[in-house]
This record gives C-alpha cells, sequence and structure tokens, in this order.
C-alpha cells in the first residue's frame, strides 16, 4: 500500500495522508487517515473513495439524505480516478457501502411510534407526518439511539381517527 500512497501524495499533494486505526476524510486538517492492515483490494478501493471526499471538497452536511448523496459521489468519483491507477472498484462493493448508509437512514426516519418512515426537519431531528411524533437522533453514523419529544399539538389516535377530510 506504501507504494500506492506515494503515488496520491504526489497526484494530491494538497492533501496529508496519515496512518490511523481506519479510512476517513478528515476536512479539518485537509487529512486522509488510513489503515494498512486491511484487505488490500478493498483498501485501494476504500483509499480511493476517500481521496474522493477531498477533491470533491466535502466538509458537513445538513441532513442524513445529503449524507449519502455525498457518499454516492465520493463513490463515483473514486470510480473515475481510479482508472488512472488500473484500479478496478467492485460495483458489489460500492453497493454494500452504500447500503450501510441507506440501512442507517431507514432505521432513524422510521417512526418510533406507528414505524412510518418521515423527513427529517433539521440535522437532528424527525417529525412523522402520520402520527406527528418528534424525535432527536443522535449525530453518530450507525446508531440509532433517539430520544422522543413531546408535542403539545400531538393529536391522539382517537382524535386523528376523528378528523374528516373534505
Amino acid at each position: 500500500m506504501s507504494r500506492f500512497i506515494d503515488k496520491l501524495k504526489i497526484d494530491y499533494p494538497n492533501i496529508t495522508f496519515k496512518l490511523g486505526d481506519g479510512f476517513y476524510w478528515s476536512p479539518i486538517s485537509r487529512s486522509v487517515i488510513y489503515n494498512d492492515l486491511e484487505n488490500k483490494i478493498n483498501s485501494d478501493w476504500t483509499l480511493l473513495h476517500e481521496v474522493s471526499h477531498a477533491i470533491l471538497n466535502h466538509k458537513s452536511y445538513k441532513n442524513d439524505l445529503e449524507l449519502l448523496s455525498m457518499e454516492v459521489l465520493a463513490w463515483n468519483k473514486a470510480k473515475e480516478i481510479s482508472i488512472k491507477y488500473d484500479i478496478n472498484i467492485d460495483d458489489d462493493h460500492i453497493q454494500n457501502c452504500l447500503d450501510t448508509y441507506r440501512n442507517w437512514l431507514h432505521l432513524r426516519s422510521t417512526c418510533p411510534e406507528c414505524e412510518i418512515r418521515t423527513l427529517q426537519t433539521d440535522k437532528d431531528t424527525y417529525r412523522c407526518h402520520n402520527c406527528h411524533t418528534i424525535w432527536k437522533v443522535t449525530s453518530e453514523r450507525f446508531c440509532r439511539p433517539y430520544r422522543k419529544i413531546e408535542d403539545k399539538n400531538k393529536k391522539s389516535l382517537e382524535e386523528l381517527s376523528q378528523v374528516t377530510f373534505v
């Protein structure tokens, strides 16, 4: 992997490469952290993915869907730049990685009361359009803990069933 890192350092001098305990892009230090103990093939793919976050200048996201979009963009860029290094990133690997985000998003957006999928109202809050439950989610990526918030305007299921739509 060290030869590949050396090539990347030459091709992307504005990115710092640091050996670490995993793979990730740090926009604050403009560093790609990498782990050379992982599977060689997957490591090269993941490294190109993190370099792609740097190339695309990914810094932060406003909501969970935007994070998923950034991941898709980074994998697309990684596929594009992989050609230069004669690396073929497996599409199934990409989809498996994206599935972790899709599954995470699916869990976070599921109402804890009625299990309907919902949309975010802000970076850490969801609100159900069906039963009007509001809940906060953690900023951790692969964690589902949430805290429900009492909504004084929330109608009970009994009250909702009495609503007539014209």
